[in-house]
């Protein structure tokens, strides 16, 4: 069964150890304040918005491997640092996001990061391949944050859209070290790839 997610980090971790395998990398992570009392190898922790499985548990820290494909199309694995982390959704929790599965659809750029009165305003640029996904007030995951748009505006090569982070956010997220040129994983919302494959299945018929 595929893990899910909601998009609420539950704490920042930090990747603190890589070491090389034959195709891609394996990370050793302090997990912060997250809970790991109930987290067992064979579990799924979303690091960055992406879903990654628990090899390894022992000594406050969990080991996860990234293949060479995820590290290709995602960032921020791959180098020691922070990182966002949320355990995979139980049936009985609260959806207090959106529903998010941990599988990356492309890498944005910030625009602009910038206080916007007790606030801050966030601008990212979309690549095009992902800019029909993104709707103004839909949900979309930021490095495995939930959020939603506030704008969007197409532009040559993608599609730019804003968001207003409240300071909870800011403090308790890694997107308080976001600057303009940063990269971060996105992941749009499950319902626009259902109604894209419902719109392409009826068009057929």
């Amino acid at each position: 069964m595929t893990a899910m997610f909601t998009g609420i980090v539950a704490a920042t971790g930090r990747i603190h150890r890589i070491q090389p395998l034959a195709d891609g990398l394996r990370l050793s992570i302090d997990p912060g304040g997250l809970d790991m009392s109930d987290v067992a190898v064979g579990d799924s922790i979303a690091c960055n918005g992406v879903c990654l499985t628990v090899v390894e548990r022992g000594g406050g820290q969990f080991t996860v491997d990234v293949s060479r494909e995820t590290l290709n199309c995602t960032v921020g694995l791959d180098a020691v640092g922070e990182l966002n982390l949320e355990k995979a959704l139980r049936l009985a929790d609260r959806l207090g996001g959106h529903l998010v599965s941990g599988h990356v659809d492309g890498v944005g750029e910030v625009v602009k990061f910038a206080p916007v009165g007790e606030s801050h305003e966030l601008v990212i640029r979309a690549p095009k391949a992902l800019a029909r996904y993104i709707a103004r007030k839909g949900s979309i995951a930021v490095d495995g944050v939930s959020l939603t748009t506030n704008r969007v505006a197409d532009v040559a090569g993608g599609a730019e859209f804003s968001i207003n982070l409240i300071p909870h956010t800011v403090e308790v997220t890694t997107l308080r070290r976001l600057k303009p040129g940063s990269r971060v994983n996105l992941e749009i919302d499950l319902i626009a790839r259902y109604v894209e494959r419902i719109e392409e299945v009826e068009k057929q018929s």
